[in-house]
């Protein structure tokens, strides 16, 4: 006797259930394989079980792109039918929709941590891995490159020191020739040994009688000659 159709309504045992559960996903996981080979599709297949746990399949393991391009192309049609009063179920849906992508997100970011790696397959694995190594090395180019200007600024800086270093050393050296060709002079020896021109010894005023003294002392003794002598007392008492 044929096989008979299989009524489509919940399986009651929960072992049948699990059992028909993995034989109808691997078949539908396999059919999407199928399908994106044989028609060049970009498929996407997303299966979450009772227990809350999540299978999926996308082609090239690029779910992410292929759901973004759902996104957009699904906000498009919306905007097309849509009219300016959105309704609330709309809100809804789109509050779906970025649940669900960060749920995506978040599961990623979980995975480049290196957790939840039991439900992925080895060709999820070897995709994480080419994704962390790509952005090892992105990060690495980034840090070399900071490295480099670092230093280039650092030995630019140098040369600018060692150049000023260079012209002050030149100007000591003109300077040190200019005084070897023009000595300074007396003043300025002691100028530059500290002594004030103003604190040597001055000589003092010539003590010596000028002529005009002389006269005036002449004429004072033959003044003198001519007074009676009780004349010249009382003038020299006074």
């Amino acid at each position: 006797m044929g096989r008979g159709r299989v009524q489509l309504k919940r399986i009651e045992n929960k072992i049948n259930r699990q059992v028909t559960f993995s034989k109808r996903r691997s078949g539908l996981l396999k059919k999407a394989h199928e399908i994106s080979v044989l028609c060049d599709a970009e498929v996407a297949l997303i299966v979450f079980s009772t227990k809350g746990k999540l299978f999926e399949y996308s082609t090239d393991s690029c779910m992410e792109k292929i759901l973004e391009r759902y996104e957009r192309y699904s906000y498009a049609e919306r905007r097309l039918i849509a009219n300016d009063n959105q309704s609330n179920g709309n809100w809804s849906l789109e509050h779906a929709k970025l649940k669900a992508r960060v749920e995506v997100l978040q599961k990623n970011h979980r995975h480049f941590m290196g957790e939840d790696l039991d439900s992925l397959t080895l060709k999820e694995l070897q995709n994480t891995e080419q994704q962390l190594d790509s952005a090892l090395k992105q990060i690495r180019a980034r840090k070399n490159q900071l490295m480099h200007e670092s230093i280039s600024e650092l030995q630019k800086k140098d040369k600018a020191l060692q150049e000023q270093n260079n012209m002050l050393a030149k100007k000591i050296k003109e300077k040190e020739k200019a005084q070897a060709q023009n000595p300074p002079s007396e003043q300025e020896q002691q100028y530059s040994h500290g002594v004030s021109p103003l604190l040597l010894p001055q000589p003092f005023p010539s003590l010596a009688m000028t002529t005009t003294d002389k006269d005036v002392a002449a004429n004072y003794d033959r003044s003198a000659a001519l007074l009676l002598p009780w004349m010249l007392g009382h003038h020299l008492g006074d």
